[in-house]
């Protein structure tokens, strides 16, 4: 019901309790309840880990926050008290406030880690749009936001910025900042947000620019602790706070190569340490609640429309994959390696994508996914030698994806990676073993934002490496991000980086930029 001041110009949907604003605006002092617990004491800032916006439809978006006076609390309640908090939010065309189309009260919950998420709808498409929050007599940052075009729109052009691999200790998260001021419509995380090891068990051989809070995750309180930590990185804020995002997890932010069920090493509890890194993660990611854990399961692998220009295919390759083969041994090869009944994504989720391919109607269909896709063959000269952990350790499953590009409509397919904290661009062969088989789309690998320290240009081994795998046209060892511009004529990439991350405020370089035309699965130098 709408309250005696400015009525709801569209239609609101909001998670959890929800109740309209009596007042004007939250920037204006608006009143809120009474404290569900009168002795209480008042709340110190309680807006510390910012702001976010996620998963952009035509007519909405998820707007989201989270409680945490003291983020970095050891029981990982962000010093917030065991009970129920009302939470106000305001949605505007302007940055100033002054033209609010929805507003709305949620009620931030302790069992949630007092986050909040709310899914608008009654939005207009290819919408800009501001938010902030207010609890406790506090304002939070304003964030901007954006809807996705109608449908059948494919004329205006998408600037979409992705990014992995953001280890706290290695170094400062500049490149989120640089990310941030592209203004991009839309950023997609491709996994390893955070790092789930206890302080200085992921060393750099010079030593770690700055350290973890807390000892390694296995717990929820671990996570949210983890979590809380990274979201106050004012560079990391400022990426959250400009554009929607698309989330995937990768390994870390559970533990290192988990493959379903199955941890990196033996250990008692898995599903209960499972079951608590999902819950964390919803927490603190701008998710539908589609995506709400259940226990030990999680739905994130999901399609979001941007307009009729790009349909994202979003991939989860861990929870449901079968585990590594060769016992995970890096560079291996070994007979289970091209086992066709071997899955990294499951079976029902790779019916769910090869349906897709066959309903494809988009001028660009991108799988956002996290690791390694195309073949890549690590030992020079004799032998080969394989990650495993990537799409070569389940060849059966990437020789379907392929064999569904080829046989579908998909007009132009494109493949975002994360994981390897390097960046490179690839063509997708029918046959990655004959150079001369037909392009079926393209691969761009973004480098990591910290993981891996300052890095360099190119790394030794790399020139006898790229000479055995002639379908990989480009390398880079800096750390940064990927920028892509999707029009539809063509897409184009540019594979940003900064020549440090040891230290602060380095400068964006663009290492190599590419150009895929309508059409033509080919990355041509741009």
């Amino acid at each position: 019901m709408a309250g005696p001041c400015s009525p709801l110009t569209r239609r609101t949907v909001l998670i959890g309790t929800a109740a309209m604003l009596s007042t004007t605006s939250l920037g204006a002092g608006c009143a809120t309840r009474p404290p569900a617990d009168p002795r209480s004491q008042p709340l110190r800032d309680p807006f510390t880990v910012g702001v976010a916006s996620g998963d952009p439809a035509a007519d909405g978006v998820v707007l989201w926050t989270r409680l945490a006076p003291s983020p970095l609390a050891d029981d990982g309640l962000g010093g917030m008290p065991p009970r129920p908090v009302d939470v106000e939010w305001e949605l505007a065309t302007d940055e100033g406030f002054r033209q609010v189309e929805q507003r709305g009260r949620s009620v931030a919950v302790p069992e949630a880690g007092h986050s909040v998420h709310i899914e608008l709808t009654g939005l207009r498409p290819g919408g800009e749009y501001f938010y902030r929050f207010r609890a406790a007599g506090h304002l939070s940052p304003v964030g901007r936001t954006r809807t996705a075009p109608a449908p059948t729109t494919t004329g205006s052009a998408l600037t979409m910025c992705f990014a992995s691999c953001s280890q706290y200790e290695h170094g400062w998260f500049t490149a989120y900042r640089r990310l941030a001021a592209e203004h991009p419509d839309v950023i997609l995380h491709l996994g390893d947000y955070q790092y789930e090891y206890a302080t200085d068990d992921y060393s750099l051989p010079g030593g770690n620019v700055r350290h973890h809070v807390g000892p390694e995750t296995e717990t929820l309180a671990n996570y949210r602790q983890r979590y809380a930590q990274y979201k106050t990185d004012p560079d990391l804020q400022a990426a959250h706070a400009v554009a929607p995002w698309l989330v995937l997890w990768d390994d870390h932010e559970l533990d290192n190569n988990w493959a379903d069920e199955v941890p990196e090493n033996s250990q008692t509890g898995f599903r209960t340490r499972r079951a608590a890194a999902f819950q964390a993660y919803y927490e603190n990611m701008p998710l539908r609640r589609s995506s709400m854990p259940r226990g030990i399961d999680m739905q994130l692998y999901r399609r979001v429309q941007w307009g009729g220009l790009v349909t994202f295919h979003l991939l989860d390759t861990r929870q449901y994959r079968d585990d590594q083969p060769c016992s995970d041994q890096f560079m291996s090869d070994c007979p289970q390696r091209p086992d066709p009944t071997r899955s990294i994504t499951g079976a029902e989720q790779e019916s769910w994508l090869l349906d897709g391919f066959r309903r494809s109607q988009a001028r660009w269909n991108v799988l956002g996914q996290q690791v390694f896709f195309s073949q890549l063959d690590l030992t020079p000269g004799p032998g080969r030698g394989f990650n495993v952990d990537a799409w070569d350790g389940y060849v059966g499953s990437r020789d379907r994806i392929v064999a569904g590009l080829r046989n579908s409509p998909v007009r132009n397919a494109v493949v975002l990676t994360g994981d390897v904290h390097s960046h490179w661009a690839a063509e997708i062969r029918e046959r990655f073993d004959d150079p001369t088989s037909t392009a079926v789309g393209t691969e761009l690998v973004s480098s990591s934002i910290t993981s891996g320290g300052d890095g360099s240009e190119t790394r030794p081994e790399m020139a006898a490496v790229l000479a055995e795998n002639p379908h990989i046209r480009f390398f880079n060892n800096r750390r940064g991000y990927v920028r892509t511009r999707f029009t539809p004529d063509e897409l184009r990439a540019d594979f940003h980086v900064v020549p440090f991350v040891s230290q602060p405020d380095a400068a964006v370089q663009t290492a190599a930029s590419f150009v895929v035309p309508d059409r033509d699965p080919t990355l041509h130098p741009a």
